[in-house]
């Protein structure tokens, strides 16, 4: 099991933005991925999928984005979701 130096969180703040090397203060061997992502297949009618199509290409985004946020979108409102809200990202995919 490897140990982390401690240091402030001010510092580390300091040293990440700096762009050092801050792998020092990292414990890898305990380290998590929160938000990993997971697979799912979805069967759905033809006219589901090509008016998914028609609004991705009409917002500019693909098929896949404009899923994620129906869906993210869907259930904030529903109050079923307890996720940080999205970053405001520009992706050209």
């Amino acid at each position: 099991m490897s140990k982390a130096k401690r240091i402030s969180a001010e510092e580390f703040d300091r040293k990440f933005d700096a762009g050092e090397d801050i792998s020092e203060y990292l414990d890898f061997d305990r380290a998590v991925r929160p938000n990993k992502s997971h697979r799912l297949t979805l069967d759905l009618p033809g006219w589901t999928v090509s008016a998914l199509d028609r609004e991705a290409g009409r917002i500019g985004i693909s098929r896949q984005a404009l899923i994620k946020t129906m869906l993210d979108a869907g259930l904030r409102s529903a109050g079923s979701l307890n996720a940080p809200e999205p970053a405001v990202t520009h992706s050209a995919s």
